[in-house]
């Protein structure tokens, strides 16, 4: 775990980069091209559409953002950080937003009568923007049973993105690749039991790890590398991150090229995706549209993209109106405002804090 804070433009750009490719591909996922370009002109997606809302990507992102700031608070007060039980709680929370009433969603991690915390008051996250359900199966099932999936005990055979586009607040968290991957990969198992289904999450945990200390992706890319050779059945993931690098070096992208990546509807295409878009070209608004015109997971490839080029270069560098438009721009800045808080050299002791981020 990190006692310093990260370059806050950095990390706001990072989810407000997802937040944006999120919104970006939301009304065209899993479309054909033709159907894209029959909407949206010859050059296909080019700007956020009117109504710029997000969905179960950029929602279960915030919850993970959540989770990483209890977690913190937790440490902090007992020593202790639990962090994959306090992201499993965070997530239960999600699960309750999507309409699964609060008995049948807590589990074990929570006796109280109503969730707690300061997220969950958002009514704008009570809504449903198409919620995976390999995700919110395998959150009913912990809800009912209280027994956490790992690798070990798997929730299901899935390698869906789900695990991964949602797991980039915990590169702020991280202290070093190592952990990145690791917290990550856990996080992932909690809905995701085939292990390119996590093992994509750990990887993309890294790479925006590093970004967010100034890195760049192929520096990203070495070590993540490091990493998920220590696992098993690791393979498939390192092939689609090498297909990737390939065809970026190639320059000139297209749909053609993100396709032959794959669809993006499972961890280690969405992942190969998001890099090569972010790679192809060093402006990420440019590296925002190439991720998310393709026939397949454009949202989460797009937000997946948007969490690397935001870590990348700051949310400066994104283009305004898309910033100011993008549904949860405050809610996110208020989270990276307190982030700075709880990291900062006199972290808050009031009641309030811990009413607003319970250490659970």
């Amino acid at each position: 775990m990190k006692d310093d804070t990260v370059d806050t433009g950095r990390l706001r750009g990072c989810l407000i980069g997802g937040a944006i490719g999120d919104a970006l591909g939301a009304n065209t996922e899993n479309l054909p091209m033709e159907v894209v370009y029959e909407r949206h002109g010859p050059d296909g997606i080019t700007d956020l559409p009117e109504d710029p809302a997000v969905t179960d990507d950029m929602q279960m992102t915030l919850f993970t953002f959540e989770a990483v700031i209890r977690a913190h608070v937790r440490r902090r007060i007992t020593g202790n950080a639990g962090f994959t039980e306090v992201v499993q709680h965070a997530y239960q929370r999600w699960l309750h937003t999507q309409k699964t009433p609060w008995e049948k969603a807590r589990g074990p991690l929570s006796t109280l009568d109503e969730p707690d915390g300061w997220l969950i008051g958002h009514g704008d996250l009570f809504r449903m923007r198409a919620p995976g359900l390999t995700v919110t199966s395998a959150l009913q099932q912990y809800g009912r049973t209280g027994v956490m999936a790992t690798s070990e005990n798997p929730a299901n055979d899935s390698k869906g993105c789900g695990g991964a586009m949602r797991v980039a607040p915990i590169a702020c968290y991280a202290e070093d690749a190592l952990e990145a991957f690791s917290l990550a990969k856990c996080a992932a198992e909690l809905t995701h039991g085939h292990p390119s289904g996590y093992l994509s999450a750990g990887f993309f945990a890294v790479l925006v790890h590093e970004a967010l200390q100034g890195n760049g992706l192929l520096e990203g890319v070495d070590s993540a590398m490091k990493e998920i050779v220590r696992y098993e059945h690791h393979e498939e993931v390192v092939a689609a991150v090498e297909h990737a690098i390939e065809l970026a070096a190639l320059g000139e992208p297209s749909v053609a090229r993100v396709e032959e990546l794959g669809r993006g509807g499972v961890g280690e295409t969405a992942l190969a995706i998001a890099l090569y878009s972010a790679l192809v070209t060093d402006d990420p608004n440019e590296a925002l549209l190439i991720s998310v015109n393709h026939g397949g997971d454009n949202d989460s490839t797009a937000s997946m993209c948007g969490n690397l080029v935001g870590a990348l270069h700051g949310v400066d560098k994104i283009r305004p109106d898309w910033v100011e438009r993008v549904q949860f721009r405050e809610v996110v800045d208020e989270m990276v405002a307190d982030w700075a808080k709880e990291t900062g050299s006199n972290p808050p002791m009031a009641q309030e804090w811990f009413t607003r981020y319970p250490p659970s």
